[in-house]
């Protein structure tokens, strides 16, 4: 019989032991956010001057970054995100990092057939009795990452939070090739912003699509996540978490009595998710709570379940518009800001749930560096901008100036549509723009 003590003790390593399983021309990968393992990252880093052509995967990941920082010239270490943090955003302005396009539900089938690793590095929870960490935070993607990789090393960090899991939540000692541990400072924290009035008219005119019993998706960014603080503060009831990323706006939420999950459809009382971030209110709540979920993204994203799930109300940021309703949420001209993530994927499930609704919201203007103000809906993108959502599949917009519904409507209906919701400043100009790309009806009001 397995003893997972022994087991443990055979396995376990120093970081600077463990890193010397990487080789010239390996890819690494550091799975996502708080699971990123930071001990291993420096101990890799130190290793600079004997490595060539080592490439590095994470996602979301706040950093620092040792792998990064101490190589910016990318002699050594190659270092790709999935999706941007604004800390990795940072890294992409100076050269010191590489997006990877993906839609969020197809992350694990990358790694299934066509992304190798060689090594895999991740923070877990510390062992428990039975042999299994917790892949804490980041169940939604990292057990299909170390079950498609060559050689897996723990890094056990102490204050991750345990969240419970339909599957894929844990990974046993016996799956394991090394592990390490030390000491860890606490977890990165990602608070809510504070709503700005733009912010609260936004979500004024989203509001009445919710109802009771709504299950929420808050997408990745700061306008999602205001909305989802606002809701805690109205009058809805019985609402359930069915989302891809968990902020503190979840908590909130519950903690206002206002997150029941009674109508949830995968688990009956329970809110899923499939990657956790935000600050301790929020791991503290997920920690060995039942009443809360990690699922893998190929399931919670997949629109076939989420055309299930009664209610689905999926609310995501986006940068730029243009006049036909091709939306930009990655990319101000050709500078990476995120990444789909899975925009595109609730866009798509949330419209077929009975009852849901699938949301893009932003500001109707930006402010440049130098004080400029531009308009947010453009007649056309033309810089270099990374469309995320096909005019195809956005339908339901919003801005403080008002919410529409493009579905089914026509190029000369969704040119008046969006310039009544832009600021009232740039709309004669869009719709002069709109006359000469032949989509304004003579007819259309002004």
């Amino acid at each position: 019989m397995l003893n997972v003590y022994d087991e443990y003790k055979k396995k376990l390593k120093t970081p600077d032991e463990a890193v010397k399983a990487v080789k010239d021309g390996d890819w690494v990968d550091y799975t996502v956010t708080n699971s990123f393992p930071p001990l291993l990252d420096a101990a890799l880093a130190r290793r600079k001057d004997e490595l060539k052509d080592v490439k590095i995967r994470g996602n979301n990941i706040l950093g620092p970054i040792m792998v990064a920082e101490c190589d910016p010239d990318r002699d050594t270490f190659t270092y790709n995100s999935w999706h941007m943090s604004a800390y990795e955003r940072k890294l992409c302005d100076k050269g010191m990092c590489s997006y990877t396009p993906m839609i969020f539900r197809n992350i694990i089938e990358y790694y299934r057939y066509f992304c190798h690793v060689d090594v895999a590095m991740i923070s877990v929870t510390p062992m428990d009795r039975h042999g299994y960490f917790n892949l804490s935070c980041s169940i939604g993607v990292a057990k299909g990452i170390l079950d498609n990789s060559d050689m897996v090393i723990l890094e056990v960090n102490e204050n991750l939070p345990w969240v419970s899991g339909s599957h894929d939540d844990c990974i046993h000692i016996s799956e394991v090739d090394m592990v390490v541990d030390g000491k860890h400072g606490p977890i990165a924290q990602v608070p809510l912003g504070e709503p700005t009035e733009i912010d609260k008219k936004i979500a004024a005119y989203i509001m009445p699509y919710i109802t009771d019993g709504a299950n929420l998706q808050l997408g990745i960014g700061g306008l999602p996540n205001v909305i989802g603080s606002l809701i805690a503060d109205s009058d809805l009831k019985d609402l359930g978490m069915y989302t891809e990323l968990a902020s503190d706006a979840y908590y909130e939420i519950f903690r206002a009595g206002k997150l029941t999950n009674k109508n949830s459809y995968i688990n009956k009382g329970k809110g899923v998710s499939g990657v956790f971030i935000g600050t301790d209110n929020l791991y503290n709540w997920i920690d060995e709570n039942p009443g809360i979920l990690g699922y893998p993204l190929e399931i919670i994203n997949s629109p076939a379940v989420q055309r299930n799930v009664k209610k689905l109300i999926s609310i995501n940021s986006g940068i730029s518009a243009d006049l036909y309703g091709q939306v930009s949420s990655e990319s101000v001209g050709t500078r990476h800001i995120s990444g789909t993530g899975g925009q595109l994927d609730f866009l798509t499930g949330a419209a077929l749930s009975e009852g849901g609704r699938a949301f893009l919201c932003m500001p109707s203007t930006r402010k440049d560096k130098e004080g400029n103000v531009h308009s947010n809906i453009r007649p056309y993108f033309s810089q270099g901008e990374i469309i995320t959502s096909p005019r195809s599949q956005s339908h339901l917009f919003a801005t403080e100036y008002g919410a529409i519904n493009m579905a089914g409507k026509s190029t000369w209906e969704r040119a008046e549509m969006l310039i009544s919701i832009a600021h009232p400043d740039f709309r004669e100009d869009l719709i002069k723009a709109a006359e000469e790309q032949k989509i304004w009806r003579r007819s259309n009001k002004r």
